[in-house]
């Protein structure tokens, strides 16, 4: 049966392959790839040989180079943005890269145990046998350490604080105490660590200053310039799209010009021009939401409309994505329709389609 999303080292194995074979730089123990091949699996282009790699990552070569080199030394690296970002996007890709498996993740939330991060226990083996190796259950960052993987903990200041500091001395000594076994898992070269954490989520738990020490951070930014912006949001749809079973047919450029340009005008309390300043909605309105928009938009056109994406397809998930408290994110949403959108040129459509759904 078709997966409906493939881990990236399945979805990209053809790439990841040609790379193996052209790669000739040096590789730390337990890379599947050198560095320079995984910032280029990442980054994507045209190599020797006229081998193409499809961009996983769009913005600066230059944060990909930091993660990467972070990787190759005994820092853990924690990946920081806001919601959007592409942070789970980059931590997947990278796993890939380096260790061929992504799936050795924790996912960070509030109610997360130590077991999670450390290990836990087969209860039917643990009464029958009491503490031995056969009845330990391994986390996934105990199988990486074995292995000399990579490990994935994800949301990372959703976790509580207590439980975030598990991670202390497996970072610092590199080593997981079994006291219950009287005995320690020591990591094997390769083993190593990718965070992501964001600071506009409720309920976040401040990272402590000695954990934050066993990180290299690495912020990953919103998009600087509208064209980069929309180039991420038109190749994402595409991609998705495959997956998704949507018609081959190309959202219309000028559609999502005009999302992102209301996203990015409300995100930074301005217009475009700077003539007019904006008050900026509690959601965060980042590139992942704009795509996602654009791909409820595309259903919308596919299966109740004539398959070309419309204002009118679009405008319930803007409204969706921008109204999140109902009493001051809607006021905040109609203020901007009437005073920017309603006399932009050519956005009469749009405009009129926002105004019934308010």
């Amino acid at each position: 049966m078709e997966q409906l999303r493939p881990h990236a080292e399945t979805q990209y194995a053809k790439e990841l392959k040609q790379l193996k074979k052209i790669d000739d730089r040096p590789k730390p123990t337990n890379w599947q790839l050198s560095p320079w091949a995984v910032v280029n699996y990442i980054m994507g282009g045209k190599l020797k040989g006229g081998l193409k790699i499809e961009p996983k990552y769009y913005g600066n070569r230059r944060l990909i180079e930091v993660a990467v080199a972070t990787l190759v030394t005994d820092r853990a690296l924690l990946l920081m943005g806001v919601p959007g970002t592409a942070k789970t996007w980059v931590s997947e890709h990278l796993a890939a890269a380096i260790s061929g498996d992504s799936t050795l993740l924790v996912q960070g939330t509030a109610g997360l145990g130590e077991e999670a991060i450390r290990y836990g226990w087969n209860y039917a083996k643990l009464i029958a046998e009491g503490p031995s190796e056969g009845a330990l259950v391994p986390s996934p960052v105990l199988t990486a350490m074995k292995a000399g993987k990579i490990a994935r903990v994800e949301e990372l200041t959703r976790i509580p604080s207590d439980v975030q500091d598990t991670l202390i001395t497996l970072l610092s000594e590199k080593l997981l105490p079994v006291p219950e076994l009287n005995t320690e898992i020591q990591a094997i070269r390769g083993f190593n660590i990718i965070a992501t954490a964001n600071d506009r989520d409720k309920g976040v738990n401040e990272l402590s200053s000695a954990l934050r020490r066993r990180f290299n951070t690495v912020v990953l930014p919103l998009p600087k310039e509208i064209e980069e912006e929309i180039t991420i949001v038109k190749n994402r749809v595409q991609q998705l799209g495959k997956s998704l079973e949507l018609p081959d047919t190309p959202a219309p450029i000028e559609e999502i010009k005009r999302l992102v340009t209301i996203f990015r005008e409300l995100r930074s309390g301005k217009t475009e021009d700077n003539r007019t300043k904006l008050k900026s909605p509690s959601s965060t309105l980042s590139t992942a939401e704009a795509i996602s928009v654009i791909n409820s938009g595309q259903a919308l056109a596919t299966h109740f409309g004539d398959g070309v994406l419309k204002a009118s397809d679009l405008a319930a998930g803007i409204t969706g994505a921008i109204v999140k408290d109902p009493v001051q994110d809607k006021q905040i949403w109609l203020e901007y329709l009437e005073t920017v959108a309603k006399d932009r040129e050519n956005w009469g459509d749009l405009y009129r389609a926002c105004i019934e759904l308010i």
